[in-house]
């Protein structure tokens, strides 16, 4: 439901609907408007908002519903997710059916879903005003705490689920490297937020080039420094995924050909192959995503693939746990 959720975001920014609607109702929120009158309340208080007033002027009633329906869908599917998880934990909690180590993670875990709803609200909230378009740096900040809690999520059903390895293998050698590779795929999942936030996909739409050479002319764009640059220029952001995509490709797929050489349990090694063979896929989307000028199913494809690849790696790692001999003896592993 995470990873739907963070597709569906994606679309709502693709098909600029994000800001249809201009009010946070935690609780009467999950009514859409019913009738004509509540439409035609809701819409103008859209056409207050400078997106309407400088970019959408003249919009009709109907193609106001169309940006508002997937806006709509987007926090509705966030109350539900937020429903599926505290509904089970709270039965769970009673019945005892939780130990006392992970019911404080998991509350945790309740706790920053709910402040991701109001994260969310507070990127919507800078396109309302001043802006045609919500916060960059919100909306990464958004993004990036959807990742984590799809990552957290997923860890946590990982630790549980999957089993330590019960024979000897090698696979500790590579945690190390796994977890500085999973960083830099992470790093390069929130540069793509920018280069969303930006709308820099629309630029350069070729590969490997980016106009006349590997650079941008205009990489460094006025007189901004490096780091108000690198987040505020939409060729900066575009240039920084992309070298930050090929450096998480080159890691993966070296991590992959070197654990070819040592013993591993099938399930890990395994894991490193669907890692490897996700990363490609990923390029493989990024590229069509870019020449083909940024069309939403490939666009809301790359994005998913981003939360799969990061997947991959965290099963690879779990995977990759040192055999329950050692565990035992030495439970810092």
């Amino acid at each position: 439901m995470i990873l739907a959720m963070v597709v569906i975001g994606g679309i709502t920014r693709l098909t600029e609907s994000g800001l249809s609607i201009t009010e946070w109702k935690p609780l009467t929120g999950v009514i859409p408007p019913l009738t004509e009158a509540d439409w035609e309340e809701s819409f103008a208080l859209y056409r207050q908002i400078p997106e309407y007033q400088l970019l959408n002027k003249g919009m009709s009633l109907a193609d106001y519903k169309s940006i508002y329906w997937w806006e709509f869908i987007h926090r509705l599917w966030g109350r539900l997710i937020g429903i599926v998880f505290a509904v089970p934990l709270a039965i769970f909690l009673l019945r005892r059916r939780i130990g006392r180590e992970l019911a404080p993670w998991l509350g945790l875990l309740l706790l920053f879903g709910a402040l991701q709803g109001a994260l969310g609200w507070y990127m919507v909230a800078s396109g309302l005003s001043e802006r045609t378009d919500v916060s960059q740096y919100r909306l990464a900040a958004h993004f990036g705490l959807a990742v984590a809690l799809y990552a957290a999520v997923l860890w946590t059903a990982l630790r549980l689920a999957r089993p330590s390895p019960e024979e000897p293998h090698e696979g500790a050698r590579l945690r190390p490297w796994l977890l500085g590779t999973l960083g830099l795929v992470a790093l390069t999942m929130i540069a793509g937020a920018f280069v969303a936030g930006l709308n820099a996909g629309f630029l350069y739409n070729e590969f490997p080039w980016m106009g006349e050479g590997l650079v941008p002319s205009d990489y460094a764009h006025g007189e901004a420094g490096f780091w108000a640059n690198a987040f505020e220029n939409p060729a900066a952001a575009q240039l920084h995924h992309r070298i930050l995509a090929g450096a998480s490709l080159a890691s993966i797929l070296a991590l992959w050909w070197k654990s070819r050489r040592l013993r591993l349990a099938p399930a890990g090694r395994a894991a490193l192959a669907w890692f490897a063979a996700a990363a490609l896929a990923q390029l493989a989307l990024g590229i069509l995503t870019l020449v083909l000028v940024v069309p939403i199913p490939i666009a809301a494809l790359h994005q998913a693939g981003a939360l799969m690849l990061l997947g991959c790696g965290l099963w690879a790692l779990i995977e990759l746990r040192a055999p329950t001999s050692l565990r035992e003896r030495a439970p810092a592993y």
